[in-house]
């Protein structure tokens, strides 16, 4: 089975690839600025930034990041609790109350994300992207996103394991024609 971490990063290239495929009613974007880093520019503007983050909010992707600490937090009382299980009343206790200060980070998240959009996109190509999604269109897409990313997931699990399964069928055929046998 998937990882959440994995489904969230397939949420983000899903919202990422998809999302203009979606747009068709939304201004066409204009086409992307280089990275900086890669021109030697300078840095993002605060107000290119802040448009990217507009986008990172609107298409979903910031959400992505609030599965993480849960994650965490239950992975870490699940391990304790099986090694130390006294401790696991005081131990949800006390992630309850870091609770607030390290979910406070998912704004780094958010911040770095937005400037890997505005290292890649203009501002203006950002300002229209979050008025896509401001849209009714761009909700509609993002409210609909958790449902395919699930029916997607069950998919690319099937395919993954015929892939797998035809990958060693054929392996096994080429092999013997080299007389090795697996």
């Amino acid at each position: 089975m998937f990882s959440k971490p994995l489904v969230a990063a397939l949420a983000v290239g899903f919202t990422l690839v998809a999302a203009p495929l979606s747009a068709q009613q939304a201004p066409r974007p204009a086409a992307p600025a280089p990275a900086p880093a890669a021109t030697g520019a300078a840095q993002p503007s605060a107000a290119h930034i802040e448009a990217a983050k507009e986008v990172v909010r609107l298409s979903g992707i910031a959400r992505t990041y609030d599965l993480f600490l849960p994650q965490l937090t239950d992975s870490l009382v699940a391990n304790l609790s099986r090694t130390r299980p006294e401790l696991r009343n005081d131990l949800i206790t006390v992630l309850k109350a870091l609770q607030p200060e390290f979910e406070k980070r998912d704004e780094q998240m958010v911040t770095s994300t937005a400037r890997s959009f505005a290292g890649v996109m203009s501002e203006q190509a950002l300002k229209d992207t979050a008025a896509f999604f401001r849209s009714e269109a761009g909700k509609a897409y993002v409210a609909m996103q958790p449902r395919v990313i699930d029916q997607m997931m069950i998919s690319l699990e099937a395919w993954n394991r015929q892939m797998s399964e035809d990958l060693m069928t054929r392996v096994r055929e080429e092999m013997r024609k080299r007389g090795h046998s697996l």
